[in-house]
């Protein structure tokens, strides 16, 4: 199943969230993606509905399986993009807003053969 590429990035910023501090508000999601507080209660509402994710008593965030798996894939591909894009020669900045932009919308088979690339020629490490 195919979902936005908006979704994509409130699941991986919440996953960075769980990371860094153990729990995910829709606070920290609004902080971490420089959106609104209304904008993230529309988002978390939506990705409530379609299983993504599930909020307890306290407004604490929980990516469910699914929730994960995609944020999961979305995560790796911008570390490794990111890494890939600096390790050639692009400012961090820039490297990291590309990934942004490329993690999104690189197939799969793409991602795969980039990274086997990447990894063959010495630029970052096979993971």
């Amino acid at each position: 199943m195919r979902i936005l590429k908006s979704a994509e990035d409130y699941l991986e910023a919440m996953l960075m969230l769980q990371e860094r501090h153990g729990y995910v508000r829709s606070i920290d999601v609004a902080m971490e993606l420089g959106v609104t507080k209304p904008s993230v209660s529309y988002a978390t509402k939506r990705l409530r509905e379609n299983g993504y994710i599930a909020m307890d008593k306290d407004g604490l965030i929980t990516l469910s399986e699914s929730g994960l798996e995609i944020a999961t894939r979305i995560y790796e591909r911008h570390k490794m993009l990111t890494q890939f894009f600096t390790d050639i020669g692009v400012d961090p900045v820039a490297a990291r807003e590309d990934a942004c932009k490329v993690e999104h919308d690189l197939s799969q088979e793409t991602f795969e053969a980039l990274k086997a690339h990447a990894a063959n020629l010495g630029v970052i490490t096979k993971r």
